[in-house]
């Protein structure tokens, strides 16, 4: 079981080490629409739509490695003051009733509009824009599958590993 949990975070690891240079590439781009902007008068609606998808893809496909760091945005109002078993009942409370059941949810009724973007290579959203809506769309399962997986691989470590402080409190 630990060498399955390993493998799926080396998923979340190796998307966002992929991803994560989205970040400076969307700087560039930005930079160079507003120099093109307001220096050289030059406009393009498919440069602005690629800082759009670039942010899109950042942070859809970096949500996994967010939640395998422990960056996620967490309500602190029990996590905070509870003991190591507490807060380990908490995230298997979360993640099997909450994260995913909720990303299964979503991944179930946004499948649908995918594949039907899909079948019809969804255009642009504006006028002049890129010709790839199928793409953006198709990041919402990317983002349910990649962030099921990562919760399998941290409920996988919470049973694995029980805290010393769990066996106190039993």
């Amino acid at each position: 079981m630990q060498r399955l949990a390993d493998f799926l975070d080396g998923v979340s690891r190796v998307t966002a080490s992929i991803v994560r240079w989205l970040a400076l590439l969307m700087v560039l781009v930005q930079f160079a629409i507003v120099v093109g902007r307001y220096v050289f008068g030059v406009n393009s609606i498919a440069a602005q739509e690629s800082v759009l998808y670039m942010h899109a893809t950042l942070f859809m496909l970096g949500a996994g490695y967010t939640l395998l760091v422990d960056k996620h945005v967490r309500v602190d109002v029990f996590y905070a003051k509870a003991s190591p078993n507490g807060r380990r009942r908490i995230d298997i409370f979360g993640h099997i009733l909450l994260l995913i059941p909720s990303m299964l949810v979503l991944l179930y009724w946004s499948w649908p509009s995918v594949r039907n973007s899909w079948k019809i290579l969804e255009g642009p959203i504006s006028v002049g824009g890129i010709e790839a809506v199928f793409l953006l769309k198709t990041l919402i399962p990317a983002f349910c599958i990649l962030l099921v997986l990562q919760s399998l691989s941290l409920l996988i470590r919470l049973f694995l590993t029980r805290p010393d402080a769990a066996k106190a409190d039993a």
